[in-house]
């Protein structure tokens, strides 16, 4: 969990400046595509609380019930086809354009929402539910968005092909490649991440191990300043906060003072625009 020594709504506290050439890194959890209507894992009434997790989330299950866990997908992906990106989203792919190859968009959630709404080069770490493996032999994803309700779907090869999603127990995707662009960022944002999902969760704190005070709520912001020693960090709510802040793209950039607190003072901020400048 990233560490919090004072919480307060967003707009108590200063914008942090983007400029073109500042290197930022955005992590997305479960809470921006619920802003969309999706469901989530680990809210009340959530998936979890209609499937165990060993049955639809492990590669044992799949191999004790290949059907169920297909079916389980494939409901996942006729409700992917039925939600749109929210402003949290448009608002990401606007600061892509903005800065280029500088921001590096990592998500923890496996629905394409962040390319419906125009962002590139997304790293989903858990995979992507519109994809599909072989589970035997070594074939590239493909990209598949039919429904599998009955009949679990054969590879050439012969063997079960499952969902592109990474399972408890299996590895994330693209781990170095996260772990050199959190290293190098100048700013790390979460949106929506509960804080308790490794090793996602553990991102931001590896760049501040000093901050170890108290939890973040996922409506929170935090913010650590060290220049190129250690990034700024802030938290951001997919909901109203980011209403507030997705405002059309100008040029220069955005507006605010940082000013120069110790490298382990945190703040929370949620206003990351200003007057004249490109929206996040």
């Amino acid at each position: 969990m990233i560490p919090l020594p004072r919480v307060a709504p967003g707009v108590a506290f200063s914008p942090i400046p983007i400029r073109r050439g500042m290197r930022v890194f955005v992590l997305t959890g479960a809470g921006i595509s619920a802003e969309s209507g999706i469901r989530t894992f680990r809210d009340a009434g959530g998936l979890w609380e209609q499937h165990r997790i060993e049955d639809v989330a492990t590669p044992e299950g799949f191999l004790r019930n290949p059907p169920l866990v297909w079916r389980f997908y494939s409901e996942r992906r006729q409700q992917a086809g039925l939600v749109s990106p929210n402003p949290a989203h448009h608002a990401i792919a606007r600061l892509g354009d903005f800065l280029g190859e500088d921001l590096f968009v990592c998500t923890q959630n496996v629905d394409p929402l962040h390319e419906r709404a125009g962002a590139r080069g997304v790293l989903h770490m858990h995979g992507e539910l519109l994809r599909t493996r072989c589970s035997g032999c070594d074939r590239p994803s493909f990209a598949d968005d039919r429904a599998y309700l009955d009949k679990s779907p054969q590879c050439e090869c012969g063997a079960l092909l499952r969902p592109d999603v990474v399972w408890f127990g299996e590895i994330p995707k693209g781990m170095d490649e996260i772990g050199a662009a959190v290293a190098s960022c100048d700013l790390f944002v979460t949106v929506g991440s509960s804080g308790a999902v490794y090793p996602a969760a553990g991102l931001a704190c590896a760049q501040v191990p000093q901050c170890a005070h108290r939890p973040v709520r996922a409506d929170d912001l935090c913010r650590a300043r060290a220049p190129r020693e250690r990034p700024l960090l802030r938290r951001v709510p997919p909901g109203e906060g980011w209403r507030a802040v997705a405002r059309p793209l100008q040029a220069g950039g955005l507006s605010g003072s940082c000013g120069s607190p110790p490298a382990c003072a945190c703040r929370a901020a949620a206003n990351l625009a200003g007057p004249g400048c490109p929206a996040v």
